[in-house]
């Protein structure tokens, strides 16, 4: 019965590690420097997490999926710039996001642009690649678009 027990604690433990393996950067900066040194593009989520019903639904049907975490790790950095109503949020990372919103004139939530980012004496620049929003038709749909978003760029 013990063996049993344990048996079931480990690999439940190792199913919550591997659900916790995808880490969403909020700091541009960081997540910079991530695809740097990772040679990936930068996936930025623009969402309102608290109120938005299709950010949620893209949420929960596409980014919280075990294929899209597969997917994530081999092909980007991933960064949330979230527009809470509620919730609340560092100064710094609203004008940071607000600066983000303005650059690439996002006007509907979610909205989702692949970049690939440099610095370049000082100063940031995002190179832009494509952009999607929520598609229906879970996981396999929404990664199929940004498989060819992504792979619009290395052609």
């Amino acid at each position: 019965m013990k063996k049993l027990a344990i048996t079931l604690f480990l690999i439940l433990g190792s199913l919550t590690i591997q659900a916790q393996e995808l880490t969403w950067q909020t700091d541009m900066n960081k997540a910079m420097e991530i695809s740097k040194k990772t040679k990936k593009p930068l996936l930025l989520f623009f969402t309102g997490s608290d109120w938005c019903g299709w950010c949620m639904r893209l949420q929960k049907e596409v980014l919280k999926t075990p294929e899209f975490a597969k997917w994530a790790k081999d092909n980007v950095v991933l960064v949330e710039l979230d527009f809470p109503r509620r919730t609340p949020q560092l100064p710094e990372i609203q004008r940071q996001n607000m600066e983000l919103q303005q650059t690439f004139a996002v006007q509907g939530y979610p909205t989702v642009w692949f970049v690939n980012a440099s610095k370049k004496d000082g100063k940031i620049n995002l190179e832009k690649i494509g952009s999607t929003g929520y598609v229906a038709g879970g996981p396999s749909a929404w990664l199929a678009g940004a498989d060819q978003i992504l792979g619009n760029k290395k052609s």
